[in-house]
């Protein structure tokens, strides 16, 4: 496709929004037409369910929460993600589906959770912000909001073990230390996307 799209993935509390929107004002201020995003999306029904049941709100079994993930997923490509890089714009999304590889394999087997997104397409980019289990739980803490459903250190652990796996596994990620400062993270995103730049 024309476009080009990165992902942002990690641990609750990495930054994902942050550089998300620090790289969206990079690439505009390179001429390049930006569309931000997020998942799970709030708009459809799906990811309307996956919202109660993050908020512990309703109870969904674990891989009912992944069929809602990989539907909504399915919605957001064909809603939003497809027709802007159809269109050459440079489509950035905090989170896409290494979030349900890496948070879903705590509780369901990895190999079906990437056969469930297996229709999905790659992104040119997915960046992993990596911070200790313990940095996250204390950056959650500090935003002042209910924990939800994986915001637990020991959930954590396994959840950072799950992204060092893939690493391993797609070549399209990439890990950055995000225990630095922010610009100092945005700096070394910005290293690695520049090769990408059309």
């Amino acid at each position: 496709m024309p476009g080009k799209f990165i992902v942002f993935e990690g641990l609750d509390g990495s930054g994902q929004s942050t550089q998300t929107r620090l790289l969206a004002e990079f690439l505009t201020r390179k001429g390049r037409e930006v569309v931000i995003t997020k998942e799970p999306t709030g708009e459809s029904e799906a990811g309307k369910k996956i919202r109660e049941a993050l908020a512990q709100r309703i109870v969904v079994t674990p891989r009912g929460l992944q069929e809602l993930f990989a539907e909504d997923r399915q919605e957001h490509l064909e809603r939003v993600i497809l027709p802007a890089l159809t269109e050459g714009k440079y489509v950035i999304s905090d989170r896409y589906m290494f979030s349900s590889f890496a948070f879903g394999a705590i509780e369901c087997d990895l190999e079906w959770l990437i056969e469930l997104n297996r229709e999905f397409p790659m992104p040119d980019l997915a960046f992993f912000l990596a911070i200790s289990p313990e940095k996250a739980v204390s950056r959650i803490e500090k935003r002042g909001k209910p924990k939800e459903l994986f915001e637990e250190t020991e959930k954590l652990k396994k959840v950072d073990e799950n992204y060092r796996k893939l690493l391993t596994r797609f070549p399209c990620m990439k890990l950055v230390n995000g225990e630095q400062s922010e610009e100092a993270v945005h700096a070394e995103v910005v290293k690695i996307v520049m090769p990408v730049l059309q």
